[in-house]
């Protein structure tokens, strides 16, 4: 097919969303509760402290456990917020800024690690905190315009069915659409934000995760193991580092080396539950139309091996969490900076 009009329109037939994580993932975002600013914090040695851009610019991430706690934080911490907010502005993805300790924390110090030339085990030890420091801050405030509010729709259905019906896959709020553009959960950006209905004109606190990273991909490298996507350059240094769900035991990725045949920005979805799976009592060709919430999220990075591609996901929160139907989902705003940096031609490897 012609370049052209893979870039336009590309129809496929996978999907990565498994309908019990979707349902989860939707209730997430669309349910996120508004809670109040003063709570304890009991993870990575932080105090008891307000959830506030003073807090979270000046937190200390000494404060921070060189390796994840077995025992979760119930709410953010300021110090994760900020090592966060720092691994994205370095090229290792955490994927969701949300202030929590999870593993694609620990994925994303051994991502930083690497991308500097250290032994990558993932820990936060005094050098890799001493590389990460930065006295630029980590909030910022936004003001929101009536362009957020546009496109909204009322809810995005879990029935493939039902979502062929409508008229876009677009955001289901202002605070959706602004905790993907600022790589945020939605939850800490109602935390921030609290009592805000995200109305234009409303000035509001978010996190400043940096400009997406730019340069020209020469080879991918996609670790089912540790459910990561390296991206290197043609001199083969690191670029970047995301968290991926990677297939599943049902529905493995590829094996071996395949090759990136074209990107499909804000693709649609070809759903053919006679090729691939069926979802739900779905028994025919269904098209789901293009937007952020699709099945596939905002990008399609598709390879050589049909059906088969790296894409984003309408469930940020669910990422390297869940299980894919064979492909690589990221995060859309780490799937739409890799797009960005690929061209045909550019080699994918699977490795275990």
């Amino acid at each position: 097919m012609a370049w052209p009009w893979i870039v336009l329109q590309w129809e496929f037939s996978r999907t990565s969303e498994q309908d019990a994580l979707l349902a989860i993932g939707r209730f997430m975002k669309t349910h996120a509760a508004i809670a109040i600013l003063m709570l304890p914090l009991s993870f990575g040695g932080a105090a008891a402290q307000a959830l506030g851009p003073e807090t979270i610019n000046t937190a200390s991430l000494a404060s921070v456990a060189p390796e994840r706690p077995p025992k979760a934080s119930k709410e953010p911490d300021p110090s994760i917020i900020r090592l966060q907010v720092l691994l994205d502005r370095a090229g290792a993805s955490p994927g969701v800024i949300d202030g929590f300790y999870g593993d694609n924390v620990s994925k994303a110090i051994a991502g930083f690690e690497a991308l500097n030339r250290l032994p990558a085990d993932g820990k936060l030890d005094p050098d890799v905190v001493a590389r990460l420091e930065s006295d630029a801050p980590i909030t910022q405030t936004y003001r929101v315009t009536p362009e957020d509010a546009e496109g909204l729709v009322d809810h995005i259905p879990d029935d493939y069915g039902e979502k062929a019906k409508m008229k876009s896959m677009g955001y289901t709020s202002v605070a959706e659409r602004l905790s993907e553009r600022f790589h945020m959960a939605t939850g800490l950006l109602n935390k921030l934000n609290p009592g805000s209905d995200f109305a234009p004109g409303r000035t509001v606190l978010v996190v400043s995760p940096g400009s997406p990273k730019e340069g020209r991909v020469k080879r991918i490298e996609i670790n089912k193991g540790t459910g990561q996507v390296m991206a290197y350059d043609r001199n083969d240094a690191l670029l970047v580092v995301y968290p991926a769900t990677i297939g599943s035991e049902d529905n493995p990725s590829p094996s071996g080396t395949h090759k990136v045949k074209g990107v499909a920005r804000m693709p649609i979805y070809r759903y053919d539950p006679k090729l691939n799976f069926k979802q739900g009592k779905n028994k025919k060709v269904l098209i789901i139309p293009k937007g952020p919430n699709g099945p596939v999220g905002s990008v399609w990075i598709d390879l050589d091996k049909p059906t088969y591609g790296i894409h984003g996901t309408p469930d940020p929160e669910l990422i390297d969490k869940g299980q894919s139907h064979g492909c690589v989902r990221l995060t859309n705003w780490d799937a739409e900076e890799l797009a960005g940096m690929v061209r045909p031609g550019v080699v994918v490897h699977f490795a275990n």
